[in-house]
């Protein structure tokens, strides 16, 4: 039987785009907003493409999830980064806000390979009401993720330009506005999965002693 290459699975190449894209993104931050936010938003969109390709090709893999993931953190941390120095007075919370997306991601993913969703006394984060929706409407998890994006994008094209004027209001404005309250709302969700992880890290420590014991 031949092994297969899960590099060359369509839901990793399409990963591998979103990184050329993210990086072409990273070097025209500072220069060139056309460019830079064109690059960064098809990237961030193929984000839902390479789920959607998984599922129907039948090759969803940790190495394309773990990719994905890192995609994201990565993407939205350098974004972060850039925004600091166009903003250095609130330089402060964007590297908050950095802080809080890749410790939490991290802990979090990282504690679900320990666990191996091997015991029933894990926490089970679709217990809560919130995380439930979260993680079982495919709609609710692409606008939290789509208002998040949103609202640094708002920021970063903003240093810029006010951009075309909607009833005499700056849409650029508009979209930080309303997507402010998403993008707070999915930092407060990042820290509950940073204290669900550290939870379940707990039990992996506990058990782990018993047996040694």
């Amino acid at each position: 039987m031949e092994t297969e290459n899960i590099f060359f699975f369509v839901p990793n190449l399409i990963g591998y785009g979103r990184i050329i894209l993210a990086i072409i993104s990273f070097y025209f931050m500072p220069s060139n907003y056309v460019i830079a936010s064109a690059c960064y938003i098809i990237s961030a969109l193929l984000d839902a493409f390479d789920g959607y390709a998984a599922r129907y090709f039948n090759q969803s893999t940790k190495f394309g999830a773990m990719l994905d993931q890192l995609t994201d953190r990565c993407g939205t941390m350098c974004l972060c980064a850039v925004l600091a120095s166009f903003y250095p007075k609130y330089s402060f919370w964007f590297l908050l806000s950095m802080t809080i997306d890749i410790a939490c991601h991290w802990i979090f993913l990282h504690t679900s390979v320990l666990q191996g969703k091997s015991s029933h006394k894990f926490v089970d984060m679709s217990e809560n009401p919130v995380m439930n929706v979260y993680y079982t409407n495919r709609t609710v998890l692409f606008w939290m993720c789509c208002g998040n994006e949103a609202f640094y994008c708002a920021l970063y094209l903003l240093h810029f330009s006010a951009g075309p004027l909607i009833a005499g209001v700056s849409l650029y404005h508009v979209i930080l506005y309303i997507s402010a309250p998403i993008a707070f709302v999915k930092s407060g969700i990042s820290i509950l999965h940073l204290i669900v992880a550290s939870k379940n890290l707990s039990i992996i420590d506990v058990n782990e002693r018993k047996k040694s014991e």
